[in-house]
């Protein structure tokens, strides 16, 4: 704390020490922080079933901030009748927007929704009744430049065709319940990523520790809503234990045939093919696995991608087991299948882990968390390293022998394998 004696008599003094007074106080306050500046923005879309299509708008209102200019990526096979308000020109995939200066302003375009994988199922469909598609393709990436500091308040509106009654997202509604709120802490610019689900559907909510559980899927598919919500009862409490929070809402959506046969994590959601069982026969859990990306966002670095799927994996086990949705039994003899099916692995190095790769992974992580604990008289864990890494998001082996070291004191000589050589 700055301290000043106070002066013992006479105006020049006086003066001196206030003025030095003044100095001490806007040094100590430090540098000003610049104020927030906001502006609008509203995002339409109108499915078109007959067209296999969506009808898109972006309108943006300035306020005391504004958008200066977009550049969005937009493959001109999936994105038509682009046009604005304001200068809008196409070079190769991007398009880039440049609204008027004043007064509200929108940019119009369409986008082809059905997209098949070289599987053959989808992970985008639209029918007659229903539509799954993620908003990270309805609204794309984009290199925003806007008033320093601005930040966008942001609404997600549908136009739904006519016999059309349910839509979620992965956000929560307004308080008209006319719109979704779309809230993205990491960003000024908030796009509506993430699953979303429109249509004749069944949805099943819950909220659980704080957290929205919605479980949405297309009428007259066998979509296991009440099982999943039970399956959140024990899960949601293991994953906030282990990892801290959970978001506001996290919204599983599931269908059967055509679409894709597997899990797809995204931002706040994911999708899993109605058939996938909610624990499998060799003890693992698709849709832990996929909670596991959803709430810890992290990825691996070039060449490490087994740390995500591996870890995903790891607590697709532990978590169940914590949740005694799996006994101690089940569990082990489930690590004892991945040490089994992994044996072969000479090298983790992959920018795509899969299968015998991610289940060696998941050994080499079983090692790892019993050195940490080790090493530490059992104060720390792998959790512990995890919720380090969530910050990160991209993570490298080297990150995992960081945080390792800073919690044990000491290098990890797991860590020290060939397999990561």
């Amino acid at each position: 704390m700055f301290r000043m004696p106070f002066p013992s008599a006479g105006r020049g003094r006086a003066a001196a020490w206030l003025a030095a007074l003044l100095v001490a106080l806007l040094v100590s306050a430090g540098p000003a922080t610049a104020a927030r500046t906001s502006y609008d923005l509203d995002y339409t879309v109108e499915f078109l079933p007959e067209d296999g299509q969506a009808r898109v708008s972006i309108a943006l209102k300035p306020g005391d901030g504004a958008v200066r200019s977009l550049r969005l990526k937009m493959p001109a096979d999936r994105y038509t009748a682009v046009t604005g308000d304001g200068e809008v020109t196409r070079a190769g995939d991007h398009v880039t927007w440049v609204p008027p200066r004043e007064g509200r302003a929108r940019l119009r375009y369409r986008y082809r929704i059905d997209h098949q994988r070289q599987s053959g199922g989808y992970d985008a469909r639209i029918t007659a009744d229903w539509v799954i598609v993620r908003g990270d393709d309805l609204v794309p990436s984009a290199s925003v430049r806007a008033t320093v500091g601005a930040d966008s308040r942001a609404r997600l509106r549908f136009v739904l065709p006519e016999g059309w009654t349910n839509v979620d997202t992965p956000f929560k509604h307004s308080r008209d319940r006319k719109s979704f709120v779309i809230v993205n802490p990491e960003r000024n610019f908030d796009r509506p990523v993430g699953w979303i689900i429109a249509g004749a559907v069944g949805t099943r909510r819950e909220v659980i520790d704080g957290t929205e559980i919605s479980v949405a899927g297309p009428k007259g598919d066998v979509i296991r809503r009440n099982d999943m919500l039970a399956f959140f009862n024990g899960l949601v409490p293991a994953f906030e234990n282990a990892f801290g929070d959970l978001p506001p809402k996290l919204l599983i959506v599931s269908a059967g045939d055509p679409m894709w046969r597997g899990g797809l994590s995204g931002p706040r959601s994911l999708f899993l093919h109605a058939d996938r069982p909610l624990i499998s026969e060799n003890g693992t859990s698709t849709l832990t696995h996929e909670i596991f990306h959803v709430v810890t966002r992290i990825r691996g670095a070039d060449g490490d991608d087994w740390i995500a799927e591996s870890l995903a994996e790891y607590y697709s086990i532990e978590l169940l087991r914590r949740a005694n949705l799996l006994s101690d039994d089940r569990a082990d003899r489930a690590q004892s299948w991945m040490v089994r099916h992994g044996r072969s692995i000479r090298s983790l190095t992959s920018d795509r882990s899969q299968g015998e790769r991610t289940a060696r992974g998941v050994q080499l992580l079983r090692e790892l968390d019993a050195e940490l604990r080790a090493a530490s008289d059992g104060d720390h864990d792998l959790d512990d390293i995890v919720r380090a890494l969530i910050p990160l998001r991209e993570v490298s082996r080297e990150d995992l022998r960081e945080q390792f070291e800073k919690l044990a004191g000491k290098p990890s000589q797991v860590l020290a394998t060939p397999l990561l050589n």
